[in-house]
C-alpha cells in the first residue's frame, strides 16, 4: 500500500512538474501571448534576441533574392516587391499568397519565430498585380477634393493587397509637388499642403479608424483586412530645384515646415505605422543622413512610434557616387535614425557592415534596440505574430466589380473642365450621344497602359490594352454613345482625312507616355508623340474636345484657341468609362485643379500665392456642367 502511495505521489509530482514547466515556458515566451501588454511583449522579445537576430530585423530584401532558407539563415525581418517584381507574369492572388507564405515559413522556422513583413508599392491600387483595380494617380485624386472618396480607395487598396497576402503598402505619397517638372508630380495630391493634408484620410482607409482614446503617434492596424501604411518621402521630396528627382530642396526651416511637413502631422495623428525617408537633400544635407529631422523631430518631437524605413538603396545614395563608401552609408543612415533598410539585394554586405560597426561601438546598441523595438511594435500591432500566414479568403476582392465602380467614380470626380466652348452661351460639353458620325483620335484613346501611367504592372508602366484588365477610353466612348452613332477611330488622322469626312464632332485624347521617378523629369513638359499635330489636324477642321492624359499640367499654348473643349484627365487608371460618363453628361464635371496650370515653362516654379503668379488656369479652377443636359445634335 505504501509503495502505491509513493508511486501515486511520484505521478502527481511529475504532472505538477510538467504543469510548472509549461507555465514557466508560457511565462518564458510572454512575447507570444497576445494578452500581454504591447510593451511587455516587445521587451520580452528584444531581451531574448542576439545581435544577429536584431540586425536581421532591420533588413529588407527584394523578393528576387529571397527564399525560405535566406529568411531562416539571416533572420530577415522584411521582404518587398520593387516595381514589377512579381512571382510570375500575370500571377494570380493564389500565386502571390503561396510565394509570400513560403518566405514566411522560413522566418517562422527561426529560433524565435519572428514573422517577416512583406511590403509593396500599392500607390494607385495594388498596381503591380495583374487584374487589380487601378485607381487614378494621386494628382487626379487631389482634383476630386473628396477625402472620403480617397478613404474608400484606401479601404479597397487594403483589401486588394491582402487578397495577395501583402500586409504592408508604401503609400501614401504625401509629397507637396512644387514644380511639375518633377517626374513624381503625379504621385503628389497637390501643390497646396492643405489639399495633401486632407487626403491623408487614405491612411485610416488603409489601416482602419483609430479606436477612441488612442495615443497620438502609436501605430494602429484594425485586423487582417487592413494593411500598414507608409507616409513618404520624409521630407521635402516635392520641393527640389527645377523638380529634379532626388535632388536638393533649398528652403529655410519655416518653408520646409509650413509646406512639406504638415501632412506628416496628420499622418502621425491618424496612426500611420511607417515613414519612408526621401532620397532628396535639404539645403545640401541628404535626408537619409539627417539625424536632426529623423530622430530629433520625427521621433522625439512628433513622438512617432512606428518604424522609419529607407528608400530603395537609399543609404547607398548618401554618398556620391552611390555605394562609394558603404560602411559610411550604414553608419550615417542608421545613426540618423533609420530603422529598416531597403537594401534590397546585397544584404550580406549590409549585415556584415552593420555588425562590425556595432562591435566597434560606432553605432551604439541602444540605436539597434530602438530600431528593433519599433519594427516589433509594428509587427505586434498588426497581429502578425498571431496570424503570420495569408490565405485565399480575400482572392475575390482583387479587381472586384465594387472596386471598379469606386475607381470609375473617382475618375468622374477627378476630371477638370478647363474650357467649354468659345463662350458661355455655346458650350460644347456635354456631348450628344446621338450623332451621325464622330471621330475619336489620339495616341491615348485606345491604350490602357497609357491611361494608367507609371507604377502599373511594371515600375515604368507600359503601352497597350493587354497589360491588365480595364476599359480603354475608346471602348468606353463606343459603349456610351447611341447605337446609331458611328464612331471612327484614327490615332493620328491626316488633315485630308478629317476634311473629307463630315464628322459631327471629334474627341482627341493625347498626353504623356508612362514614366516613373527620374525617367519622368522633364524640362519642356510637352505631350508625347504626334499629339500636337493631332490637335492641329482635327481641331482646325471640326468641333473638338481634347482630353489630356498627363501626370501634370503641360504646355497647351498656342493650341488652346483651336480647341473648343479642354479636359484635364490626369492618369485615370483602368476604368476609362468614368471619362465617358462625364463627356456625355451622365454626370457633371466637378473637379478642381490641384495644381496651377502654367502658360510657359519659363514661369516655373509658380505656385498659388507667388508674387509672379500669372497662370493659364489658376489653382482651384474648374468649370462645371450639369448631369443629363446633353446639348442637341450638331
Amino acid at each position: 500500500m505504501e509503495e502505491m502511495a509513493k508511486g501515486s505521489h511520484f505521478l502527481v509530482g511529475l504532472v505538477l512538474l510538467h504543469c510548472l514547466v509549461a507555465m514557466a515556458e508560457a511565462e518564458h515566451l510572454r512575447y507570444k501571448d497576445p494578452k500581454q501588454p504591447l510593451n511587455t511583449r516587445i521587451k520580452d522579445l528584444v531581451d531574448r534576441m542576439t545581435l544577429e537576430e536584431k540586425i536581421g530585423q532591420m533588413v529588407q530584401i527584394d523578393r528576387s533574392v529571397a527564399s525560405a532558407d535566406v529568411m531562416k539563415k539571416y533572420y530577415i525581418g522584411s521582404i518587398l516587391s520593387g516595381g514589377g517584381s512579381v512571382p510570375k507574369p500575370e500571377a494570380t492572388a493564389k500565386d502571390w499568397v503561396d510565394m509570400i507564405n513560403e518566405f514566411q515559413k522560413g522566418a517562422l522556422s527561426t529560433r524565435l519565430g519572428i514573422p517577416m513583413i512583406y511590403g509593396i508599392d500599392a500607390v494607385h491600387g495594388n498596381n503591380n498585380v495583374y487584374k487589380a483595380t487601378i485607381f487614378p494617380h494621386n494628382v487626379g485624386l487631389g482634383a476630386t477634393r473628396d477625402p472620403q472618396l480617397v478613404k474608400k480607395i484606401g479601404e479597397a487598396t487594403a483589401l486588394e493587397s491582402r487578397a495577395t497576402g501583402i500586409p504592408y503598402v508604401f503609400a501614401p505619397c504625401i509629397a507637396v509637388c512644387r514644380d511639375p517638372r518633377w517626374g513624381r508630380c503625379y504621385e503628389s495630391y497637390s501643390e497646396d499642403h492643405k489639399v495633401v493634408q486632407a487626403m491623408t484620410e487614405i491612411i485610416p482607409g488603409l489601416q482602419g479608424d483609430l479606436p477612441a482614446n488612442w495615443s497620438n503617434g502609436v501605430p494602429y492596424v484594425a485586423g487582417n483586412k487592413k494593411v500598414a501604411a507608409c507616409a513618404k518621402h520624409f521630407v521635402g521630396d516635392g520641393g527640389t530645384t527645377k523638380g529634379i528627382n532626388e535632388d536638393n530642396t533649398v528652403a529655410n526651416r519655416h518653408e520646409l515646415f509650413s509646406i512639406h511637413m504638415p501632412a506628416y502631422y496628420n499622418s502621425i495623428i491618424k496612426g500611420v505605422l511607417t515613414v519612408m525617408v526621401s532620397y532628396s537633400s535639404w539645403n545640401g544635407e541628404k535626408m537619409h543622413a539627417n539625424r536632426d529631422l529623423i530622430t530629433g523631430f520625427l521621433k522625439n518631437t512628433l513622438r512617432f512610434k512606428g518604424f522609419v524605413i529607407s528608400d530603395w538603396e537609399g543609404i547607398d545614395r548618401i554618398t556620391s557616387p552611390p555605394h562609394a563608401n558603404y560602411t559610411f552609408s550604414i553608419e550615417a543612415g542608421v545613426n540618423a535614425g533609420i530603422d529598416m533598410i531597403m537594401i534590397p539585394h546585397n544584404y550580406t554586405e549590409f549585415i556584415d557592415g552593420l555588425t562590425l560597426l556595432v562591435k566597434k561601438n560606432v553605432i551604439p546598441m541602444s540605436r539597434i534596440d530602438d530600431a528593433v523595438k519599433r519594427i516589433l511594435r509594428v509587427k505586434f500591432v498588426m497581429g502578425l505574430f498571431e496570424n503570420p500566414l495569408a490565405d485565399y479568403s480575400l482572392a475575390d476582392q482583387l479587381g472586384s466589380q465594387e472596386h471598379r465602380e469606386l475607381a470609375r467614380e473617382a475618375v468622374r470626380k477627378s476630371l477638370v473642365l478647363l474650357k467649354n466652348g468659345e463662350n458661355v452661351d455655346k458650350p460644347i460639353l456635354p456631348l450628344p450621344k446621338k450623332a451621325s458620325k464622330i471621330l475619336v483620335a489620339g495616341s491615348h484613346a485606345d491604350n490602357l497602359g497609357y491611361q494608367c501611367g507609371g507604377w502599373t504592372i511594371q515600375w515604368q508602366g507600359q503601352s497597350g490594352n493587354n497589360i491588365t484588365t480595364g476599359t480603354p477610353i475608346l471602348s468606353a466612348i463606343k459603349n456610351a454613345v447611341d447605337k446609331e452613332t458611328k464612331v471612327f477611330y484614327e490615332e493620328n488622322p491626316s488633315l485630308d482625312y478629317v476634311k473629307s469626312n463630315d464628322f459631327s464632332y471629334a474627341i482627341v485624347i493625347v498626353g504623356e507616355t508612362p514614366y516613373a521617378e527620374t525617367n519622368g523629369d522633364s524640362l519642356n513638359l510637352t505631350i508625347s508623340g504626334q499629339g500636337y499635330e493631332t490637335i492641329n489636324n482635327v481641331c482646325g477642321v471640326v468641333k473638338c474636345v481634347v482630353v489630356l492624359i498627363t501626370g501634370r499640367p503641360i504646355v497647351i499654348q498656342p493650341y488652346l484657341e483651336k480647341i473648343e473643349g479642354l479636359v484635364a484627365g490626369w492618369l485615370p487608371g483602368s476604368e476609362g468609362s468614368g471619362v465617358a460618363d462625364v463627356l456625355f453628361g451622365d454626370y457633371g464635371f466637378t473637379g478642381k485643379l490641384p495644381r496651377t496650370w502654367f502658360k510657359t515653362v519659363d514661369q516655373l516654379p509658380m505656385n498659388v500665392g507667388d508674387s509672379h503668379y500669372d497662370p493659364l488656369f489658376p489653382f482651384g479652377f474648374g468649370l462645371t456642367t450639369e448631369a443629363h443636359k446633353a446639348t442637341s445634335e450638331y
